[in-house]
């Protein structure tokens, strides 16, 4: 093959990595969900065409820039300037408000156009040659991407546009995260504000805890609630109604439901005082059999009753994971007695017979800890095994539960059950205690 036959196949062959380049960018980013997972990928798809040793990603947060964190990359200016906003003298902030690609090539040219402050970062990430490459938003930038050498890098035309491409690419992308993460944190902001301030009970300690999960797109139907059954007035304390419940799905859509959900069961205890959850939770299955008919999921409702020496549990469970009772000196217990999950649209209550009831008495000392399954279910992990796990964390915090504040301990179980990949799933608990001394 003669030179020039050699060169244009060269050239074909160029032409072809970065045109599948392209196809494999648009591929990826479409499926990201996060601004930490847009960086790693662009680095994974830019390094085997162009080479670069460094790919920053720089967005715009109100009037300044911030880059985007990557932990894997042991990069001094990465991890300690997490909060770095970038000098509005420098290359990337120029890039950004002119809407231009900028090359830089020459240290001494960054210096003298810069400063001193754009080259201290420059060499300490042992760069040579870098370009900062705007991302065209829809309505206007939406940060820059940057690319680095460590040796001098000329871009040529078709470096430019495939670099001018990826760019396109990348504001899709990041577009898309940022209106994910911003539906989220809504979402999340308004099951916060549907989930019940609990009350303050005289002769008992009561926390919840609700976390969102750690992967979820949206939020899910998890709820808690704790209400008094009675109005104030005679002697000793106010039953108390506590429910922990699941309505199925992880979207906006749930965790309306569950809103609505938690209302009517209210409404039924009310309107059944002194007739047991199992009656109240019948009923509400009935409202919903016409008015919500596509709520479906499980709950465990109670109803805690004082007594001379300590409180009475009645609870009703349908389909949902068993309450745990921690006895004083360390015992405990699952309350495993449960009917079939919440499910309004069964053609009858009599078909799948009548929910019932079951009581146990919570002596001074006694802990209870009612939860949703993201407490112990995650993808790969034997649910017995998990349930042992928590079963187990709470018997070797029975010596000291007494004395630690609940609140605390709720968030050491979920730290334990979750680990360090964090929970896949919603989780909220629910502990009551009875302390030990009092009735």
């Amino acid at each position: 093959m003669t030179r020039d036959g050699q060169d244009r196949l060269t050239q074909a062959q160029a032409a072809l990595s970065r045109a599948e380049l392209l196809l494999r960018t648009a591929d990826e980013l479409a499926a990201t969900t996060s601004l930490v997972d847009i960086r790693r990928r662009v680095r994974n798809l830019v390094v085997s065409d162009l080479e670069p040793v460094y790919v920053s990603l720089v967005l715009a947060e109100g009037r300044r820039l911030r880059r985007v964190i990557d932990d894997e990359i042991p990069r001094t200016v990465e991890t300690s300037a997490r909060q770095y906003d970038v000098d509005p003298h420098g290359p990337t902030s120029e890039a950004f408000r002119r809407e231009r690609m900028i090359e830089l090539t020459d240290p001494v040219a960054l210096r003298d156009g810069y400063g001193d402050a754009a080259l201290a970062a420059f060499t300490d990430l042992g760069l040579k040659s870098a370009v900062c490459v705007p991302l065209p938003g829809v309505t206007g930038p939406v940060g820059v991407l940057v690319l680095g050498w460590d040796r001098a890098h000329l871009l040529d035309i078709e470096e430019r546009a495939v670099l001018m491409a990826v760019a396109g690419y990348t504001a899709r992308a990041v577009e898309r995260a940022q209106l994910l993460a911003q539906r989220v944190t809504v979402a999340h902001q308004l099951q916060q504000a549907m989930l019940t301030d609990l009350p303050q009970v005289a002769g008992l300690e009561i926390a919840a805890l609700y976390r969102p999960a750690m992967t979820a797109d949206l939020v899910g139907g998890d709820w808690y609630d704790a209400y008094f059954l009675h109005l104030p007035g005679g002697a000793g304390h106010r039953p108390l109604a506590i429910t922990v419940g699941d309505i199925t799905g992880h979207d906006m859509q749930a965790a309306t439901l569950m809103g609505q959900v938690r209302s009517m069961l209210r409404q039924a205890d009310i309107d059944h005082l002194g007739r047991g959850p199992a009656t109240s939770v019948t009923a509400l299955e009935r409202a919903c059999r016409l008015v919500l008919p596509q709520a479906t999921g499980s709950l465990v409702h109670g109803h805690l009753t004082p007594g001379p020496t300590g409180w009475e549990l009645t609870w009703t469970n349908a389909g949902h994971p068993p309450p745990i009772l921690v006895h004083p000196g360390g015992r405990v217990e699952e309350l495993t007695a449960h009917d079939m999950m919440f499910f309004p649209t069964l053609e009858s209550h009599e078909a799948r017979g009548r929910r019932t009831e079951s009581s146990r008495p919570l002596t001074p000392g006694t802990l209870l800890v009612m939860f949703t399954d993201g407490l112990i279910e995650s993808p790969g992990v034997d649910l017995d095994a998990a349930t042992a796990r928590l079963l187990a964390a709470l018997s070797a915090r029975a010596d000291l539960q007494s004395d630690r504040a609940l609140p605390g301990l709720l968030e050491e179980l979920a730290e334990e059950m979750a680990g360090a990949a964090g929970n896949v799933d919603d989780i909220v608990m629910l502990a009551v205690r009875v302390p030990a001394g009092r009735g």
